[in-house]
């Protein structure tokens, strides 16, 4: 099979776009979207031509022209507002289409977030002479309590620990993909055994605090960083690769309180072959999958962890598959400024 006259990769090959992921794990579903867009596309121009006489080739060649810059601007009300051009952007070109979005970088102001505290904890921790790594290559154990201690508080140590004390890095997932996601974004290093602060991560604390660290972060954490590392399910990049849908979302409802729910049929509405990658066991459908791996990876592990939204458990003492009520919190409109005229609200946001 081709696809605008390449050759498409198996599921398990290197994807096309090389970024070094297997094709199932990065394009593929952004390729599949593509596909039944096209074919829609082809459908209504076929439709279009029916029972017209043209002069000439220019003359078809230009109704040609005027009816697919009417379907490439008109809004799909699964993309709540945007149209197929404006999607396309988002997910091919998030950080490029200054036009549509822009990012801040550095920040206004010292931002408030569960990765910038953790980041900030282990800085000084590291300090200027470094903190040495275990044989495994991770944080020492005493340093992993000490942060969780500090950060936690008593009383969420104390929970925290319930399930299982933290002997290593990995006991505790939000410092060991704090430090992973550090590493990857170039902010601190290892050197002869030992953590280091990089050059460039000191230079930014010193020019503009963490202020300049969080954008650092955020593209790391995007880009570098496996949103599917640890959480079971499938490996599909497509959560991670729509990021910026996600933050539109929450840009037109994120001012009120609406449920996590609200945020996964979005997704689904604007995506629906994702639901082709989950596969029926005896305790989930593909649609309760998808659902929780949304809401586990967009929700909780980027828009949460980056202090994008306030994320209220509606059942504290429930572990797996909680529902939350979720609004944008201040940091939301630091961070990402949208510049889109939603069609049919009048408005520029």
């Amino acid at each position: 099979m081709s696809m605008g006259g390449k050759k498409i990769p198996g599921r398990n090959d290197p994807c096309h776009c090389g970024s070094g992921k297997k094709y199932k794990q990065c394009c593929l579903h952004r390729d599949e979207e593509a596909q039944q867009q096209g074919a829609t596309v082809m459908d209504e121009l076929n439709e279009s031509l029916e029972g017209e006489n043209f002069g000439s080739l220019d003359e078809m060649q230009s109704l040609i022209d005027r009816k697919m810059e009417s379907i490439n601007t008109r809004a799909v009300d699964a993309f709540h507002g945007l149209n197929p051009e404006q999607m396309h952007k988002i997910l091919h070109f998030p950080f490029t289409s200054t036009s549509m979005v822009t990012f801040a970088d550095p920040l206004a102001g010292e931002p408030s977030a569960p990765i910038i505290s953790l980041f900030s904890m282990l800085a000084e921790a590291i300090g200027e002479k470094g903190l040495k790594s275990t044989a495994k290559g991770n944080l020492p154990r005493n340093t992993c309590r000490q942060i969780a201690q500090d950060y936690l508080g008593e009383e969420g140590y104390e929970k925290q620990i319930h399930f299982g004390k933290i002997n290593s890095e990995a006991d505790w997932y939000l410092l060991h993909v704090t430090r992973l996601v550090a590493e990857l974004s170039g902010l601190i290093r290892k050197y002869k055994g030992r953590f280091i602060l990089s050059r460039d991560c000191r230079k930014i604390l010193a020019d503009n605090g963490t202020a300049g660290i969080y954008p650092r972060l955020f593209r790391g954490y995007i880009e570098k960083f496996n949103w599917g590392y640890w959480d079971g399910y499938p490996e599909n990049h497509f959560y991670q690769g729509s990021f910026l849908f996600t933050l539109y979302l929450l840009y037109l409802y994120g001012s009120q309180e609406l449920p996590n729910s609200f945020y996964e049929d979005a997704f689904i509405e604007a995506f629906p072959m994702i639901l082709d990658d989950f596969e029926e066991t005896d305790y989930s459908t593909p649609d309760e999958s998808v659902r929780r791996c949304y809401t586990l990876r967009a929700l909780e592990g980027f828009s949460s962890l980056f202090g994008l939204i306030n994320l209220i458990a509606n059942e504290p003492e429930k572990i797996i598959g909680r529902s939350y009520t979720i609004t944008t919190t201040p940091l939301f409109n630091e961070v990402v400024r949208f510049k889109i005229a939603t069609q049919g609200s009048g408005v520029v946001h």
